[in-house]
C-alpha cells in the first residue's frame, strides 16, 4: 500500500467515525425525547440530520476520489466498498432518528400510554447495537460483529410484542389509536435502526474474512454455492 493510499484510508476512517458519532448522538437524543418526553431535544435531532447528510456526501466523495486515484485491490478495495455501504446505512439511521423525534414531539403533547413492552430496554439494545457495530468496524472485531447479529433477534421480539399488544389496546379503546400508532411507528423505526446496525456488522465480517452473510446464509467470496 502506497503512503498516499494509506493516508487517504486513514482520512476516510476518520470521516466515517465522525458520521457515526453524529448518528449515535442523534439516536440518543431522539430516544431520550421519546422516553422522557423531552420535546426540546427534537430540534437538535432535526439539526443533526443536516450535518449527517453533509458528512455522508463528504465520505462518499473521498471514497470515490481514492478509488479513482489509487485503484486499490484486495483488502483495500474491500475496505472502501464497505465504507461506502456503511456510510449510507449511517445516513439512513440518522433519518430514522429524525422520524423517532417527530413521534416523540407528538407524544409529549398528549397523555402517555401504558406500554406493553419495556421500551427503554428496547432502546438500550438498539443503542448498544449501533455502538458495537461501529466499534467492530474500527477494530475489525468479528466476535463483536456477530454479537450485533445475535442482538437483532431481541429487537425483533420487542417490536412484534409491541405490535400485538398495542393492536389489542387500540381495538379495546379507540381513543388510544392515534397515540398507539405513534408508539408503534417509533418501535418500527427502532427495529429498522437495528437492521441497519446488523448490515454494518455483516459488512465488517465481509471486510475482515471475505464472508458474505445475506438472506440468512453465509458464503465466502468467490464461492460457487447457490
Amino acid at each position: 500500500m502506497t503512503i498516499h493510499l494509506h493516508r487517504d484510508l486513514d482520512d476516510i476512517k476518520k470521516q466515517l467515525m465522525d458520521v457515526g458519532a453524529l448518528v449515535e448522538q442523534a439516536i440518543r437524543d431522539a430516544t431520550t425525547a421519546l422516553l422522557d418526553r423531552r420535546i426540546e431535544l427534537v430540534e437538535r435531532v432535526q439539526a443533526a440530520d443536516d450535518a449527517i447528510d453533509a458528512k455522508e456526501v463528504q465520505v462518499e466523495e473521498t471514497c470515490l476520489k481514492a478509488l479513482a486515484l489509487h485503484q486499490p485491490v484486495a483488502v483495500d478495495l474491500r475496505y472502501i466498498v464497505v465504507v461506502m455501504k456503511v456510510n449510507n446505512d449511517l445516513e439512513r439511521m440518522g433519518d430514522l432518528a429524525g422520524n423517532i423525534a417527530a413521534r416523540a414531539a407528538y407524544l409529549a403533547a398528549h397523555e402517555p400510554l401504558e406500554l406493553p413492552v419495556d421500551l427503554r430496554e428496547m432502546v438500550g439494545v438498539v443503542q448498544r447495537m449501533v455502538r458495537d457495530c461501529l466499534d467492530a468496524l474500527v477494530r475489525s472485531d468479528i466476535a463483536l460483529a456477530r454479537a450485533v447479529l445475535a442482538a437483532d433477534d431481541t429487537v425483533d421480539d420487542f417490536n412484534r410484542e409491541m405490535f400485538t399488544r398495542m393492536q389489542d389496546d387500540m381495538m379495546a379503546d379507540p381513543q388510544k389509536v392515534k397515540r398507539a400508532v405513534h408508539y408503534l411507528s417509533a418501535s418500527r423505526h427502532l427495529e429498522r435502526i437495528a437492521d441497519l446496525a446488523t448490515n454494518v456488522a455483516e459488512d465488517v465480517i465481509y471486510m475482515t474474512e471475505g464472508e458474505v452473510i445475506r438472506h440468512g446464509r453465509a458464503l465466502s467470496v468467490g464461492s460457487d454455492k447457490e
